[in-house]
């Protein structure tokens, strides 16, 4: 039998159950209808119910049959179970009234369930289906998946952007949240000497464009940067694919439950089927409260309060900028007692600029920029990069002999040949190794004053002696001091920022954002250590980083969160959340929201179980017929996915 059998009675689209569900009770109503005002002809009210059965248990005698091919025993199969079972001792109006009730619970589940990924879904049809590629001064509309890296398309005014790309011409506001969450659309303008450009990744964010966006009034010329299945929203969309798949603990624990508790069931009911050879009824009595007891303890309830709550805190989260990579971390993030930043790009803008150019002894202050500007032109750090801008601006537009064979030195600096000598750009410690010595006092003096005030310096060596000091900073985002009171506001208990910059930096960018425990001059392993430190201390620990040097320590936290995804390939592999939006606005609402969704999922077992301890003792009892015990069941079902769709309202 083909899986997708049931796929294959989809004969009214999508709403085929349900309309099955509302035929079927349709037929019970009719049913029981002529059994209150027809007296005597109970064959035509058999009939009506049968039809109902028919109507209500097509599609879970689908469901039935699939398992069975599966050598697996679930829900549908124990419902059809008692449903045959009570038509066989004659009982067709609760038969047909629970299977009406079942197929309706589950038609309803399935289409709550669909709200919940069509906040997710609608990223699927965000990209146009074609792209205008200038070619030789010609305009041709090509697939989408022709693009090619490299291509120049043409974005006209109020058009969705085709590809994840620089604008190399023209500039407009391009409207971006469904990538990014972020309401406001972004002025876009064009780069210059975009035609040498080098890593991409050290693109602003006012140069970049995403496949899937909404161009403003401006028209626009874009160097295609990846392919369509690259794309940024072709990453978003599978990996959002792959966090629906992926179970919360609770979800694991529910399904390992369940795995035990129907076999257990179904030993309970065949020993109930039998009661009458110990007490004093008939047969039918027997079955008829085994067949009670069957429908109060089936789990169906149970089964979908946590993938229904989960589904619908990814898509809430996802609506609002937010990528949760599964249940898990979605679980994991409102547990959290203390939460680790990195510095750079997180809590700063990740912007840094050139501040201060400091010569030592008879190098000039040119000379000394010449020699920083044509070692750093050749790195893709970001502070290199703020180094060349600022260099170029101030030396304007004259001839720097090139460097060559660049090389990091890590947690120290970098090292390349200019003007046959082996130039060094780096901490006190790289200079101290090169040349054997203690940096000089006046030196050691400058670069502490710098540090202090929060400024990175860095010496220059060239054949190992100093050219002098060079400082660049970064400025803390404007929303941080009160991202982080939020944070405080919602019980986070401990607060840290762990950077590779200097202790003296590190405080000096704590005092003014409000960290009270910054540490500095940690290499990637220090901070794996400070990261498994703290979780003894406290517990649960998220890491928020750019996702690339902080890889390690996002992946010993216990939730590992991204900033601007949507700039870094890196991000969207490593972490376990992604703010899509690089906004730390964000944090305290995904903290919010998985605290919502975990209070959600147990009110939701809370209510899945306890029906079943309610129920269970009154059908064995015989205190309830079938009828109640299918409306107690069934309405479980549909009260644990309806509480669960309460969070694609959810706002901090």
């Amino acid at each position: 039998m083909d899986i997708s059998m049931s796929h294959n009675m989809m004969l009214f689209g999508k709403s085929t159950k349900l309309y099955f569900a509302l035929v079927s009770g349709a037929f019970w109503l009719l049913g029981i209808s002529n059994l209150l005002f027809v007296k005597g002809n109970t064959s035509i009210s058999t009939s009506l119910f049968i039809l109902g059965m028919v109507f209500g248990g097509v599609f879970t005698l689908i469901n039935a049959f699939e398992d069975f091919l599966n050598t697996k025993f679930k829900i549908d199969f124990l419902m059809l179970f008692a449903a045959v079972g009570a038509a066989f001792i004659g009982k067709w109006g609760e038969a047909s009234l629970l299977l009406f009730l079942f197929s309706l619970s589950h038609a309803l589940e399935e289409y709550a369930m669909q709200r919940a990924r069509k906040s997710i879904t609608k990223l699927i049809g965000l990209s146009p289906t074609t792209a205008l590629v200038r070619r030789q001064d010609k305009l041709m509309e090509v697939p989408l998946a022709d693009l090619k890296v490299g291509n120049i398309i043409v974005v006209k005014p109020n058009s969705k952007i085709a590809a994840d790309g620089v604008v190399t011409e023209g500039s407009s506001s391009v409207n971006q949240s469904s990538i990014t969450g972020e309401s406001i659309p972004v002025i876009k303008s064009a780069l210059e000497n975009w035609d040498m450009l080098g890593d991409h990744n050290q693109i602003k964010a006012r140069h970049r464009v995403f496949a899937g966006t909404i161009n403003g009034e401006g028209a626009m010329e874009v160097k295609v940067l990846k392919e369509a299945h690259d794309s940024t929203l072709s990453r978003l969309i599978n990996l959002v694919k792959e966090a629906e798949t992926q179970k919360s603990p609770t979800q694991h624990l529910a399904d390992k439950f369940e795995k035990y508790y129907v076999p257990f069931v179904l030993v309970i009911i065949s020993v109930l089927m039998f009661a009458f050879l110990l007490i004093n009824e008939t047969f039918q009595q027997s079955f008829y409260r085994a067949m009670s007891v069957l429908i109060a303890a089936s789990p169906c309830a149970l089964a979908i309060s946590t993938p229904s709550a989960t589904l619908a805190g990814i898509a809430r989260a996802a609506r609002y900028g937010v990528l949760i990579k599964g249940g898990r971390p979605l679980e994991a993030l409102g547990g959290i007692k203390a939460i680790a930043f990195d510095k750079t790009g997180t809590l700063t803008e990740g912007n840094p600029s050139l501040t201060h150019v400091v010569p030592f002894g008879d190098c000039s202050r040119s000379y000394l920029l010449q020699a920083a500007v044509a070692v750093e032109a050749l790195s893709d750090h970001p502070l290199a990069a703020a180094i060349v801008d600022g260099g170029m601006k101030e030396l304007g537009p004259i001839n720097i002999p090139k460097a060559q064979h660049i090389r990091a030195i890590l947690a120290h600096g970098v090292k390349a040949t200019w003007q046959e000598e082996i130039i060094h750009i780096g901490n006190r410690r790289l200079c101290e190794e090169i040349t054997g010595e203690s940096i000089p006092e006046v030196l050691d003096a400058q670069m502490s004053k710098l540090e202090t005030q929060g400024h990175t310096a860095m010496l220059v060596l060239k054949g190992g002696k100093y050219l002098g000091i060079i400082s660049v900073m970064d400025v803390a985002r404007t929303e941080v001091k009160s991202v982080l009171d939020r944070l405080k506001s919602l019980g986070i208990g401990r607060i840290v920022m762990l950077t590779g910059d200097n202790q003296k930096v590190a405080d000096a960018i704590a005092a003014n954002i409000g960290i009270t425990d910054p540490r500095g001059s940690m290499l990637p392993e220090q901070k794996v250590e400070a990261i498994l430190k703290l979780k003894q201390e406290i517990g649960d620990v998220a890491m928020v980083g750019d996702g690339a040097n902080d890889a390690p320590a996002m992946a010993y936290s216990t939730v590992g969160i991204s900033m601007g995804a949507a700039s870094s390939d890196v991000a969207l592999e490593t972490a376990d959340i992604a703010l899509m939006a690089d906004n730390l606005d964000m944090l305290p609402f995904a903290i919010g929201l998985s605290r919502k969704a975990n209070r959600i999922i147990i009110q939701n077992l809370f209510i899945s179980l306890g029906m079943v301890v309610l129920l269970v003792p009154l059908t064995i009892t015989g205190s309830i017929t079938i009828g109640p015990a299918v409306f107690g069941h069934e309405g479980s079902t549909i009260l644990v996915v309806l509480n669960a769709l309460r969070l694609l309202r959810y706002d901090l």
